[in-house]
């Protein structure tokens, strides 16, 4: 079977859930729990939402032996300086690429977010950082941009891409199509971040990861903002015949069951 890597976002995506809100020895604990059961990497928060803190990062350290710890920021030169101090293993630098995004609500243009977007990323390359660039609304921007973005970025020394489907509206066909699209064209690591709105999260995943996506985006129970997110547990249950995650399902459920009265929404 074919070797693929999970990102879990829980800690992240999912504490957006409306209702959901962990203390710093919660994440320490779930984020312990997944790097156990051999989860490739956990997203472990925003540092500019002044709910991580640099003592916070220090203990995951302590406590995460094989999965890699990474921390996500806007597309702002002192987010990612402020993101890149806590020496996390990744981080994820959001970048808009819709033109809804660009032009209607930040006002701004397609050089602007070339320009920017390699101002951060040479920030975050002078730490030695991995570097992961969130393709923000990617399921209304332009393929052809999002093409030239990713030839753009990997020359300016980022490592992966993030497709993130951030209004929830992509059919597995067309989510399929945008990661073959740019595999086509750009030899780059892929992830897929799914939302649930229109109850699509997993077969997009599943679709993604078909068509070539490296990464897939999960979180326990499928929690995240809005109809959440992509559920760890289904998802793997759904493709164990596919691909290789290097993640027992059961495992996951144990997890689920431990934490069950923090995630239930």
């Amino acid at each position: 079977m074919e070797k693929k890597k999970i990102v879990d976002t829980t800690l992240r995506d999912g504490e957006q859930s409306p209702g959901i809100a962990f203390t710093e020895e919660e994440k320490i604990e779930i984020a312990t729990a997944l790097d156990k059961i051999g989860v490739y990497e956990i997203e472990v928060g925003i540092p500019q939402m002044k709910v991580e803190g640099l003592d916070y990062i220090e203990k995951l350290k302590e406590h995460c032996n094989s999965s890699k710890l990474s921390l996500w920021s806007r597309m702002k030169l002192d987010d990612v300086k402020s993101a890149v101090s806590y020496k996390p293993d990744i981080i994820h630098i959001g970048a808009p690429v819709s033109y809804v995004q660009i032009y209607n609500k930040l006002k701004k243009n397609k050089s602007w977010v070339q320009k920017t977007i390699g101002e951060c990323i040479e920030i975050a390359k002078e730490k030695g950082v991995h570097i992961t660039v969130g393709f923000e609304d990617s399921s209304r921007a332009d393929e052809g941009f999002i093409i030239n973005l990713a030839k753009s970025i990997k020359n300016m020394g980022a490592d992966s891409i993030r497709i993130a489907d951030t209004v929830g509206i992509l059919t597995p066909k067309r989510a399929g199509l945008i990661v073959k699209s740019i595999r086509n064209e750009v030899d780059i690591d892929i992830e897929f971040h799914a939302h649930n709105d229109f109850g699509m999260a997993i077969a997009n995943s599943i679709e993604s990861a078909k068509s070539g996506a490296d990464l897939v985006d999960c979180t326990l129970f499928g929690i995240g903002e809005r109809s959440g997110n992509c559920d760890l547990y289904k998802f793997l249950h759904s493709c164990d015949r596919i691909f290789d995650f290097g993640i027992d399902k059961k495992d996951v459920r144990t997890v689920e069951n431990k934490f069950k009265h923090l995630l239930e929404v």
